[in-house]
């Protein structure tokens, strides 16, 4: 008798297993390409790796995602909180995301296994769209610091050491002939380089945000501060030497200056695992444009949306379900 109840106990508890294993796991494998089990009517569930809690990935992503989730797109998304572009690479190839942003620079790195991804390149990932431009802005409270050239034999803030601005930060020196040696660099956040730049304790820092980013206009309430203007020499040069640059204006009455200021941006980039399905990329790729739409007033960055910069990555092929919505769009990309 009491084997016979250990064994219908054995299977009344194996049934409730599997009944908890759907409950806790389904969403998850309704957002992967896993040979058709999961019916296609099933919305799949994204985890979304974003940014600091006090920066635009963080708070676009999660007007992205709350827009997503609650229209009839096929996905329910979950914003999270992310520790910048290479990590939240790193969080796709982990499998603790599904879709990230990342900076259209570092997303090449990671594809090319170059810089911050020397020895580590990671391919298993696609672009979904380019959203919106982050600009390299140079700031100082020094009038005398007017060009990039200026920069030589002062304390610079490169940004976190190995981080996706210290590669912006060589990259623009480079382009005037300067290197590291050529300056003492320090390597803070962007709050750390404001609250160094209040001190006086560095001369300028390199910080890459779409502008206007809350460091620079907290520093501006306290103090006189500048952007450093590229001419359009270097500029050339940059973009020749890197090509996923793009030249950048950044107005006047951005943050107060006395003229429009001449830098170069990276994308702010969404990225998928090559893992999520078609169908769960191609709507959220539809609910990012149709929220351009509907939701403009939701975050500002809606308004800086254009599909043809968004479908005009080239470093990186696009995931087959956002190349699907470009093509009805009578926009052709490469795809994996």
């Amino acid at each position: 008798m009491k084997k016979k109840f250990l064994a219908l106990f054995a299977v009344a508890l194996t049934g409730v297993m599997a009944m908890g294993l759907v409950g806790c796991g389904g969403g998850g494998d309704t957002a992967k390409s896993d040979g058709g089990s999961a019916p296609a009517a099933e919305t799949a569930n994204l985890r979304f790796v974003t940014g600091g809690e006090s920066g635009t990935y963080y708070a676009y992503g999660n007007v992205l995602a709350q827009y997503a989730t609650n229209g009839d797109y096929g996905v329910a998304v979950t914003a999270l909180a992310g520790n910048g572009s290479q990590a939240n690479v790193q969080a796709l190839q982990d499998d603790d995301a599904d879709i990230a942003f990342c900076q259209s620079d570092v997303l090449a790195y990671a594809y090319e296994g170059t810089n911050l991804f020397e020895g580590a390149g990671y391919e298993d990932f696609s672009i979904v769209a380019d959203l919106y431009q982050e600009q390299v802005q140079i700031v100082t409270c020094d009038p005398n610091i007017k060009t990039v050239a200026d920069l030589k034999g002062k304390t610079v803030s490169v940004g976190a050491a190995g981080s996706g601005v210290y590669f912006n930060a060589l990259d623009v020196l480079a382009a005037y002939d300067l290197t590291l040696d050529d300056i003492s660099p320090v390597y803070q956040s962007f709050g750390d380089s404001a609250d160094s730049l209040k001190d006086n304790k560095i001369d300028a820092a390199f910080i890459v945000a779409g502008a206007p980013t809350t460091a620079i206009t907290d520093l501006s309430t306290t103090k006189t501060a500048y952007l450093v203007s590229m001419d359009d020499e270097h500029v050339a040069k940059l973009l020749e030497a890197s090509p996923y640059y793009a030249k950048a204006v950044i107005s006047a009455d951005t943050y107060g200056l006395e003229s429009d200021v001449t830098t170069v941006s990276v994308g702010a980039v969404v990225i998928a695992n090559n893992s999520v399905s078609e169908d769960a990329i191609y709507g959220l790729t539809k609910s990012i444009f149709e929220g351009a739409e509907k939701n403009v007033d939701a975050h500002a960055k809606y308004k800086e949306l254009a599909i043809e910069d968004a479908a005009a990555i080239t470093t990186v092929p696009y995931h087959p379900g956002a190349a699907k919505y470009y093509a009805e769009q009578n926009i052709t990309v490469e795809s994996k």
